[in-house]
């Protein structure tokens, strides 16, 4: 798996605040959105009140509000709070409740550390983070609807966030709104939270027996629930659960990949997307109990008081889960994701064998994709920007980038890349060789020897931001898929230029929801990948398939 864009050097994000482009809204009897009309910006745009977005769910009925004619329902309980006795316990179904539940607001985040959170200035303005209450009463979904109870049904996406596996929510970034993809493709689109970290992933079987034994995957399982959640209630939303897309970018995108190896996942949904973040196993089995024991010892208790752990605050057990994995890496010596808290391979609820090489996902259709400069060195740093090659040469060898360093390596990377892109600035050659698609295209192999098709995008947009130095950055493409380029305008800058690739990216992606091919949308002819040609559909303001531009930089790496 990739590494977390936001622990990763602090350097990429996204950000800016507004809601898009709509038209107005004119209610009607009826429960399905109603527009008419020229668009009056003057005109109430916001609608709520006692009779106003009312829906049903089997746990009870929900209040939501009416923007520019999309219904947002926002923080509907799909599991219940998962502290005390639910801690590492797999999610529990929420209580029924009979006052209508007033879905306006955001669910609470999953408990993660937000210590100098906003100290990167810079970043904070790119990224426009948004986090309010953290608490493990985490378990919520977010519904954008053109209409509901209106016999219609439609494609469902749902939007699993990034952060690795510890970190994020699901409105972390303002382009994750599902607006603008709703109202344009006729959509339903939900997001969610779910535990992370150490109370979602710290793996206590082996010191706590048959009672913790889901308890290194409850965050995985966290997910499974909401998707079990929207087969049970989306049609109240206007939308198909027979029709169900999940995407994902970074740690959402190895979200992906996981739940397309958990068989308790298998017909919740039919269609994937993972962006610049995949994965092909998960942690080891061993070495995470090994973890699991670790925590217990730093926090002094025997095997028999495992369920003292469940009792105390989530910052206390955070510190000390945190300081054992600290020094199981150090004894092991193993870094990152593979030495932290993340889904592992228990053989049950995620099997051992690797992703994709089963015939669990074999009918699954999924869109692969990744950004030319996932880390671009001079975002903040106009100082790098007019680098020489033999600069670059030199910075490759110590700059980490999304994966393990090119350490020796980097020298020789770094000409390879030249060549492979010699119209590339130095600086340019710099970040796309340690931005490198391996992890992708390694995942696509994989999927391509399934039966249903696999595509894979490689996203070049370059933005204005920052006098151009941010480049195809990490989380750059998410606004494209969803129509949101006038939304995350400190991304972007707005305006007609991206937007122009944004609604071409966006049909395509809801050709791909209705039909499991992305052709139909704009986009030139997108062919599905194969080993031999390696096609890829290189995103920018002119798109094209390429066979496999990166190959024979790749086989440097």
């Amino acid at each position: 798996m990739k590494t977390s864009r936001r622990n990763f050097f602090h350097t990429l994000g996204t950000g800016a605040a507004g809601l898009g482009m709509a038209t107005p809204l004119t209610l009607s009897s009826c429960t399905s959105a109603t527009v008419e009309g020229e668009a009056d910006e003057d005109g109430q745009i916001i609608f709520i009140g006692d009779d106003i977005a009312i829906a049903n769910t089997e746990y009870g009925k929900v209040r939501g509000f009416i923007h520019r004619d999309i219904y947002n329902f926002l923080g509907i309980p799909y599991g219940a709070d998962t502290s005390g006795k639910n801690r590492f316990m797999p999610p529990q179904k929420p209580e029924p409740w009979t006052e209508i539940y007033p879905a306006v607001y955001w669910p609470n985040a999953a408990p993660q550390l937000l210590d100098n959170f906003y100290a990167n200035r810079y970043l904070a303005f790119t990224d426009y983070w948004h986090y309010d209450d953290v608490s493990e009463n985490c378990l919520g979904i977010n519904v954008w609807t053109p209409g509901y109870n209106d016999q219609t049904k439609r494609p469902v996406m749902l939007w699993i966030h990034g952060g690795g596996f510890t970190s994020g929510n699901s409105i972390e970034h303002p382009e994750y709104h599902g607006e603008n993809l709703s109202r344009r493709g006729n959509i339903v689109f939900c997001s969610l939270n779910h535990r992370l970290g150490p109370l979602g992933f710290a793996n206590l079987a082996g010191v706590g027996g048959e009672k913790y034994a889901a308890s290194g995957n409850v965050g995985m399982l966290d997910i499974v629930a909401a998707l079990e959640w929207i087969r049970d209630n989306i049609s109240h939303f206007g939308g198909d659960p027979d029709n169900v897309t999940i995407m994902g970018q970074s740690g959402g995108g190895a979200k992906v990949c996981t739940l397309a190896a958990m068989p308790s996942a298998k017909g919740l949904f039919h269609k994937a997307v993972a962006l610049s973040g995949t994965s092909l196993n998960a942690a080891d089995k061993d070495y995470s109990e090994k973890l699991g024991a670790y925590i217990l010892k730093e926090a002094g208790l025997s095997a028999a008081q495992v369920d003292k752990l469940q009792e105390m605050p989530w910052r206390d057990y955070y510190a000390l889960a945190n300081s054992a994995r600290r020094t199981l890496q150090q004894e092991m010596n193993v870094s990152g994701f593979r030495g932290g808290f993340g889904p592992v391979a228990d053989g049950v609820t995620i099997p051992q064998e690797p992703y994709f090489s089963g015939e669990l996902s074999s009918d699954l259709p999924m869109i692969f994709c990744s950004t030319f400069h996932e880390r671009s060195p001079s975002s903040f740093d106009s100082s790098l920007e007019n680098i020489t090659l033999d600069e670059a040469k030199e910075l490759a060898g110590t700059m980490r980038g999304f994966g393990t360093s090119l350490a020796d390596k980097g020298s020789q990377v770094i000409e390879a890349y030249a060549k492979s892109f010699p119209d590339a600035k130095p600086i340019e050659i710099l970040s796309m060789a340690i931005s490198n698609r391996q992890n992708t295209i390694r995942t696509i192999e994989a999927k391509s020897m399934q039966q249903a098709p696999a595509y894979l995008a490689w996203f070049g947009w370059k933005t204005p931001m920052f006098d151009g130095r941010l480049r195809a950055f990490h989380t750059m493409d998410i606004a494209f898929w969803y129509y949101n380029t006038d939304v995350q305008i400190s991304h972007t800058g707005g305006g007609s230029r991206p937007r122009k690739l944004a609604a071409t990216m966006s049909d395509s992606l809801v050709q791909f929801m209705k039909t499991g091919s992305p052709n139909g949308g704009g986009l030139p002819e997108w062919p599905r990948y194969t080993s031999e040609l390696g096609e890829t559909m290189v995103l920018d303001d002119v798109s094209e398939v390429q066979n496999d531009p990166d190959r024979e930089a790749r086989k440097s790496l």
